[in-house]
């Protein structure tokens, strides 16, 4: 009699939202092409499983999402176009109103609890909401998962991956432990890296005179303590990162901001804050969140980007420039779903009717001939959608001081803010749904290999992504208001457009300088506000770079015509399964890289509802490979009735 095959083993290497969304998808698939072969996942996170690094419980309560709590989902729905089973669940907003108060006493302690309970759709959650969030998920994932499939976590950090002469490939942990798997998965996140060439040299000059500095990383992970109160600090980066370290520095510091009658904010110091420079490339920050609905029902969407034009794009005989080819595309989807809101929703600020007008644009190439059309019907300049104008408002500006610019740009911060929360204006949220959608379509035209390595990754990759996140990911409104409320008081000025910081031994300080004015600031701190840009060359994660230096992993190089090249510094994949590519140019067999630090990221971790998500789609494919790779290996298993009933094993392994 022949004995039982093996049961089959997994490692996932992280444990945060990327791997608990493909455990997901394994867990979906397996019953149809394992059959009852058994499977056991191995979770492999210092941090709990679930939530990982960045999404802990014990997260600064003063950190709020950037997405309100309806836009939200680690669920796939009926909109998902993947080839595994659809297996429905509550968004983060259904769950704050569904889970029972048993349940949630599990995971949350009573102030977080009450911040559950009070999210609505148009709240911004705090982080430690959606960490609880995530936790439940895990919870219910484990519990749903079929009989043949454990999962078995270590909260340990993998520091080596070898293959061994079986085919297989052997895990070491930490503590010195292995785990032999048939596959592995690096899902490891946003890395931190060594310090660049340019950050060396901060740190030590830093160190020589008495200054801080604060290099590009996690803000709630970096110790703040060396921004004195009082002292000037430079902030380059003036995204999501830079919010964290604002409120961290004010109301973190024991500032309080009061709402005032007329919907703003006054910020009454406590005397322990440094006063903040911040500028960037841009010199002002993202464009506020939108808080509203929209008054008419939404565009049909895709509709210039719809499945005919995208098979038509990847089936291309010539190679596609994002500029000459994609954009006016993307271009055109962005302004349907923008006038169609402006048309239905405000025909009294229109010269014709939405029939006419759309007749008249759907036969138009993206440009002069719709500027010419918009101008015909459209009055106020204010209504009309430009992406120049909205995506570099201090091009060409050049005030004689600091000071001068600075109030532009506190003028600039509350116009949006008054905009984007105002209905009036609700053709903004068109075009932001518009932009949700056309993403997605870019993102399967780009990993066609259709689009030249360049375009993709200084176009796509670069400055059409660059604008996606500024109109579409901002924070919250509320957010805008306490960036005023600082300027108020002196605590925090706007430096402006390409900004450049060098550091000066005459003055023994940091001096930034910026395109929007003569003035040089000096500062006793630099703070570089931003996550770290990938480098698998100068990870400091153990395990890929010792990966790296034995050529199993490596950086993304690409090349077009001419001398161009570019190095992205993300772990190169390749196949639609995301395997990992070695140094040889071969994939490996039983190896995958999934998340932001590879060269085939999602869009995002965090999933919106009934958007067709291309995070859940990844995962699907990923998942299914994975599984139909198994199930080739040891052949079918046994019949479901001999498998004991009763649910799936968890196991937890210091």
């Amino acid at each position: 009699m022949n004995s039982a095959p093996p049961d089959l083993e997994l490692v996932i290497i992280g444990a945060g939202p990327t791997a608990a969304s493909l455990l997901e998808r394994l867990s979906a698939s397996a019953p149809e092409l394992l059959g009852d072969q058994p499977l056991r996942v191995h979770l492999v996170d210092p941090h709990r499983p679930g939530t990982g690094r960045v999404w802990r419980p014990d997260i600064d309560p003063l950190l709020w999402m950037n997405s309100l709590a309806q836009d939200v989902t680690m669920f796939t729905d009926t909109s998902v176009r993947c080839e595994g089973p659809i297996r429905t669940g509550p968004s983060l907003l259904e769950w704050t109103n569904t889970v029972e108060d048993a349940v949630l006493a599990e995971i949350a302690d009573t102030d977080l609890a009450g911040e559950i309970r009070a999210v609505d759709g148009m709240t911004f959650p705090i982080r430690r909401v959606q960490a609880a969030y995530l936790e439940w998920f895990h919870r219910h994932l484990i519990d749903e998962l079929p009989p043949n499939l454990s999962v078995c976590t270590h909260d340990q950090q993998a520091v080596e991956v070898h293959d061994l002469p079986d085919t297989r490939q052997r895990v070491t942990l930490a503590d010195g432990s292995t785990i032999d798997a048939d596959i592995v998965v690096l899902s490891l996140g946003h890395l931190d890296a060594e310090p660049t060439e340019e950050g060396a040299a901060h740190t030590a000059f830093a160190a020589r005179h008495g200054l801080t500095y604060l290099p590009a990383g996690h803000t709630g992970d970096q110790d703040l303590s060396g921004l004195q109160a009082g002292s000037d600090v430079v902030v380059s980066g003036f995204g999501q990162a830079f919010t964290d370290l604002m409120i961290l520095l004010s109301a973190g510091r024991g500032g309080r901001f009061v709402d005032q009658p007329d919907g703003t904010l006054r910020y009454e110091p406590s005397g322990r804050e440094p006063v903040l420079h911040v500028g960037s490339r841009r010199g002002v920050p993202y464009r506020s969140k939108l808080d509203y609905s929209l008054g008419a029902p939404l565009a049909p969407l895709p509709h210039f980007l719809d499945e005919t034009a995208v098979a038509a794009l990847v089936s291309s005989p010539e190679p596609l420039e994002f500029r000459r080819d994609l954009f006016p595309l993307v271009a055109k989807e962005v302004g349907w779903a923008y006038y169609h809101e402006l048309f239905v929703a405000h025909p009294e600020r229109t010269t014709t009717a939405w029939e006419d007008f759309a007749a008249r644009y759907e036969p138009l190439r993206w440009g002069p001939e719709v500027d010419a059309l918009v101008s015909d019907t459209v009055s106020d300049p204010a209504d009309r959608f430009n992406f120049e104008t909205l995506d570099r408002p201090l091009r060409g500006v050049r005030h004689d001081t600091a000071g001068e610019l600075h109030d532009r740009i506190k003028a600039h911060i509350a116009a949006d803010v008054a905009r984007r929360t105002d209905p009036y204006f609700s053709a903004d949220l068109g075009a932001f749904m518009a932009l949700l959608t056309s993403f997605g379509a870019l993102a399967r035209i780009a990993a066609s290999g259709r689009v030249t390595d360049r375009s993709r990754i200084e176009h796509i990759s670069g400055s059409w992504f660059s604008f996606f996140m500024y109109y579409a990911s901002g924070p919250p409104p509320a957010r805008l208001r306490q960036y005023l409320a600082l300027a108020e008081v002196g605590l925090l000025r706007f430096v402006g457009a390409e900004m450049t910081v060098t550091a000066d031994d005459q003055l023994g300080a940091f001096v930034a300088r910026s395109a929007s004015h003569p003035d040089p600031i000096v500062g006793r701190a630099l703070v570089d506000a931003r996550i770290a840009p990938a480098s698998v060359s100068r990870t400091a994660n153990p395990l890929l770079r010792a990966l790296y230096q034995r050529g199993e992993v490596v950086e993304e190089i690409v090349q077009d015509r001419g001398s161009w090249q570019a190095n992205t510094g993300k772990v190169l994949v390749t196949g639609r399964d995301l395997r990992v590519v070695r140094a040889d140019g071969s994939a490996h067999p039983g190896r995958h890289a999934i998340g932001a630090f590879t060269s085939r990221p999602a869009s995002g971790v965090l999933s919106r509802p009934r958007s067709n998500a291309a995070t859940f789609r990844q995962n699907d494919a990923v998942a299914r490979s994975i599984l139909r790779t198994l199930a080739a290996k040891h052949g079918p298993g046994p019949v479901a009735a001999n498998i004991p009933s009763g649910g799936a094993q968890t196991q937890v392994v210091p």
